[in-house]
Order: structure tokens, then C-alpha cells, then sequence
């Protein structure tokens, strides 16, 4: 029987070892390794595990020196895969690089905090180092502003405030800009030309990502729109506006365009009352106007004020001062026990001579209603589950770990976490607390 036991605890760390889940990634640019200067390609990292992801992975910032770098929003795109017979599970996530000068660039290996589920903690893994080289568009200058898209397309609409435009009136022209495989901070503005006769006021553009129709982003959208105010009647002709881009495939310049536009005001018609309004306003107010001077306004005000306070203050103020003191009685002792004040006292009677839990013991009850610890803490994660049983071991236990407090003062936050998604999904679960807790 000794013998077994021997053999049961050298094999366990072999068991636990073969027990950790796989993990796996991988790294590819799309769609090439070469792109022009201002156009978009696509870091794709796949995330694989051969259970589950019991939190959500952290990328890191990537920079790049000479380009801009969008990194992964809050969605992923979810893989499921078979590799050599075994089942993975993925998320798949991808930054958008725009380079803004010609040469070529070294995406160094990006490291990734990966949490599988049924594992002994997060993972680090590295993806792989990858290459790109950026060349400048035929025909570009070195200092403009370049959009290099796979495709382009303009849109306007004319709005006019009224029919027919007269003097006084405003028309707002709208441009929409589509342009696929582009990031939309890199779509350039269009000008919107002065006119003479008319007062131009722009508006603030607004831009945002191309939808794929499947929940993700396949370029770049903006909006721009401009209010010309007509000042003067005639006709009027918004020029066209014109848009130079680059094909991202095969390096040509495009121009993608909207036609002109042609207006026309009259003069506002005029309106002549029979007699003049404001002369007799201006009489009327003459007979019934009173004048009383200012300061004598300002010193009655005054003292209306001071009488209703202080009435107020001889009728009232006695039971108003009794009702703020019990309302403020009423919140400290709330406050005292809440779990909140509970929680402020745990750090500081941990790190006391000797540590204490008493504040601790407290909080949990006040939080779950739960007045064994133990039970508590068996639903933790593994990490401040085990730093908490090893605080209990060490304190009460027969072994003495000189290092116990400090790794439960440092699992605080993730135990105050977890508690707090728990008792959130309690509240949701259970709309009443149970009659005997």
C-alpha cells in the first residue's frame, strides 16, 4: 500500500500534464505580402483550442512605424476546425494595416495571453513574424493624400428647403462615399466649391466601416453634406466633384465622380401691411407704462425674501434640521453595513500583524449570504480559490507558508470580481432571496 502511494504522487504531475489543453496560432496577410502605399491589407490571427476559451484572449497593440494600424474590435469571427482527427475551437482576429510610406515593413511576433478552459492558467503563445513590402502608386506624389481601394463609388442628393427657391432659401447637397478594402479615416475629403450669390456652410463629416453582410468590415464608409444659403436670386451651377483613387489590384489611377448640379432663385416677395404695427404697439405701450426706479425693485425683492425665510426657518426649520440629521444617521449606518465598508477593510487586516479575516468573513456574507468560506471559495477559478485555501492552510493548517497572505492580497481583485458576477447572476436567476439563507 505504501508502495502504491509512492508511485501515485510521483505520476500525478505526469497526469496534470497530459491533462493541459492544446493551444495553438497562426498568422497570415492578406492578401498578399505587397500593397501599394495607402492601401489596406489584413494581419488574421487564429486563436485554436481543443476545448474552450474560458476568457477572452489579449492581443497586444501592434505599431508600426510608418503606417497606420487599426486593431481587432470587441468581435471575432468563431473557427471550428479538425486537425489530425482533433476537434479545435477558434476566434479568429484581424488588425488592418495601412502603410504610409514606400518600403518594407517587419511585423514582429505578437504575444498572446490565451485562457483555455480546463487549464492551469492563462497561456502565452506567439504568433509568427511576417513581412509586407509597400510600393507608391503610379503617377502619386510623394506629399498627397492617397485612397487605394479595390473599389470606389460616389453618390449625392440635392435637398431644397423649399419649391420653388427663393431668396432666403437653403439647398443641402449630400456626398456618400463607398470605398471597399479602404479604412474610412484614410477616405479623403471633397471639396465642396464657393459660390458666388450663395453662403456655404459645411457640416461635420461622419465615417464609419463598410458592412460584409456577414457582421464584419469590408472598407470604409463616409458622409459629407454642405448648406449653401441663396443671398442673391439667379441661377446657380454646384460643380461636379471628383474623387481620385488608386485599384488596389492592378495599381491604376481611377476617378470616380458625380455630375453638376444647376439651381435657380427668385427674389423673395415682398409684404407691405396697410398701416405700421409697431407705431401702434409703441403707442398703446406708452399709456399703460408704470416706472418704478430699480433699486426700490431690489429692496423690496429683498425683503419679501428675508420675511419668507425666516418664516419658513420659525415654522419649519426645527423638524426639517431633526429629518436631515435622520436621514444622515440613516445613511452612515447604511453605509457601515453594506458590503462595500466590509470590503475596504480587507486589505488593510491582511496586511496587519497578524492577518486577520474577519472583514473578509464579513464581506462574503454580506455578498452571498454564505457563512462557511470554504463552500464559498469552491467556486472560484483556480487562481484566488487556491490563493485563499492556501491563506487557510497556512494560518490554521500545520504547515506554515510565509508567502500565503501576500498571494491572496494579490488574488483580491479577481475574488472580488468573481463574487460580484456572481451575485449579479444570482439577482438575475432568482428574483427573491431564499427564506432561510
Amino acid at each position: 500500500m505504501r508502495i502504491f502511494s509512492v508511485l501515485l504522487m510521483l505520476f500525478m504531475p505526469l497526469w496534470a500534464l497530459a491533462a493541459e489543453p492544446q493551444v495553438k496560432v497562426r498568422s497570415q496577410l492578406l492578401p498578399a505580402d505587397s500593397v501599394l502605399v495607402g492601401g489596406t491589407l489584413s494581419l488574421q490571427v487564429d486563436l485554436l483550442v481543443d476545448t474552450w476559451f474560458s476568457d477572452a484572449p489579449r492581443l497586444p497593440k501592434l505599431n508600426l512605424d510608418g503606417a497606420v494600424v487599426s486593431e481587432p474590435g470587441g468581435e471575432a469571427v468563431h473557427l471550428n476546425e479538425q486537425i489530425e482527427g482533433t476537434p479545435f475551437f477558434g476566434l479568429r482576429f484581424t488588425y488592418q494595416i495601412t502603410p504610409q510610406q514606400a518600403r518594407s515593413f517587419e511585423i514582429p511576433a505578437l504575444a498572446i495571453q490565451v485562457s483555455p478552459g480546463q487549464g492551469s492558467g492563462p497561456v502565452t503563445v506567439h504568433s509568427q513574424p511576417q513581412r509586407f513590402v509597400a510600393r507608391r502608386p503610379v503617377g502619386a506624389e510623394g506629399g498627397e493624400q492617397r485612397l487605394v481601394a479595390r473599389q470606389v463609388s460616389v453618390t449625392q442628393t440635392l435637398k431644397r428647403s423649399h419649391e420653388p427657391l427663393r431668396v432666403g432659401d437653403s439647398v443641402e447637397r449630400r456626398l456618400h462615399i463607398e470605398a471597399e478594402g479602404a479604412q474610412a479615416m484614410l477616405i479623403p475629403p471633397p471639396g465642396f466649391a464657393e459660390i458666388s450669390g450663395l453662403k456655404r456652410y459645411l457640416q461635420s463629416p461622419s465615417v464609419g466601416p463598410l458592412s460584409d453582410g456577414r457582421g464584419g468590415s469590408d472598407g470604409g464608409v463616409r458622409d459629407d453634406g454642405v448648406t449653401y444659403v441663396i443671398a442673391e436670386a439667379g441661377e446657380y451651377r454646384l460643380p461636379a466633384i471628383e474623387l481620385h483613387w488608386w485599384d488596389a489590384t492592378t495599381g491604376e489611377a481611377r476617378t470616380a465622380s458625380v455630375p453638376a448640379l444647376e439651381i435657380e432663385a427668385s427674389a423673395a416677395a415682398g409684404y407691405q401691411a396697410p398701416f405700421s404695427i409697431t407705431e401702434d404697439l409703441r403707442e398703446l405701450g406708452r399709456k399703460t407704462q408704470v416706472r418704478i426706479a430699480g433699486h426700490w425693485l431690489l429692496l423690496l425683492g429683498a425683503l419679501l425674501l428675508v420675511g419668507v425665510l425666516g418664516y419658513a426657518w420659525r415654522s419649519q426649520g426645527a423638524a426639517l434640521l431633526g429629518t436631515w440629521k435622520r436621514w444622515r444617521q440613516a445613511r452612515r449606518q447604511a453605509w457601515l453595513e453594506s458590503p462595500e465598508y466590509a470590503w475596504r477593510q480587507v486589505r488593510s487586516q491582511l496586511e496587519s500583524t497578524p492577518a486577520e479575516l474577519g472583514a473578509l468573513y464579513l464581506w462574503i456574507r454580506r455578498m452571498s449570504g454564505c457563512r462557511e468560506m470554504s463552500r464559498h471559495a469552491s467556486e472560484f477559478p483556480n487562481a484566488p480559490r487556491n490563493a485563499l485555501l492556501g491563506f487557510l492552510g497556512a494560518r490554521y493548517g500545520r504547515e506554515r507558508n510565509v508567502g500565503a497572505t501576500t498571494e491572496l492580497i494579490d488574488a483580491l481583485p479577481a475574488l472580488h470580481r468573481t463574487t460580484l458576477e456572481r451575485a449579479e447572476d444570482s439577482s438575475r436567476k432568482d428574483g427573491l432571496k431564499p427564506l432561510n439563507p
